[in-house]
């Protein structure tokens, strides 16, 4: 019998960023759902066809867009499904994430997000980690961490609201 390659590749990051808000401040971008959606659904690139999120343990957050004229996948759909595992207001949110293209899953992960008091200001800790399908290609775990600095970035527009 010949082996088989392992079709999965396990990834760990953790993306960091410091904000100069409150930790209530912070995770309210995380918590309320239009907030949410202009720094986590919405992009220059792609149009949203659904954002919807039951922020609660067990509720479930789900994302629909597809990608504009001119993008290298353009009108491919994206879906990215999360469920709340675990909430510590203020603290904590831990959810569990599947992403798609078309009808191909690329990956699932565990995303912890923590929110850490300083001096002034919050320090959020972004830990993912992730089994990244053969659809995905070997580099899309960096581009998943890239996508998170960005993300986190734009939450600094936000905040500033």
């Amino acid at each position: 019998m010949i082996p088989m390659e392992p079709t999965t590749v396990h990834s760990t990051f953790v993306v960091e960023h410091h904000y100069p808000y409150s930790p209530e401040k912070v995770f309210a971008a995380f918590s309320d759902p239009a907030r949410k959606r202009r720094w986590y659904a919405e992009g220059e690139a792609n149009d949203v066809e659904q954002y919807e999120m039951d922020f609660r343990v067990g509720g479930e957050e789900r994302l629909r867009y597809h990608f504009r004229p001119g993008h290298p996948i353009e009108g491919q759909v994206i879906t990215n499904q999360a469920r709340i595992q675990d909430i510590v207001p203020g603290q904590r949110v831990v959810t569990a994430q599947t992403m798609t293209l078309q009808d191909k899953r690329l990956f699932s992960a565990l995303v912890t997000l923590e929110f850490v008091p300083s001096a002034d200001g919050t320090d959020l800790i972004c830990t993912n980690q992730g089994a990244f399908y053969e659809a995905a290609g070997p580099d899309f775990p960096k581009m998943i961490e890239q996508g998170w600095r960005g993300m986190l970035d734009k939450i600094e527009q936000v905040l500033g609201q």
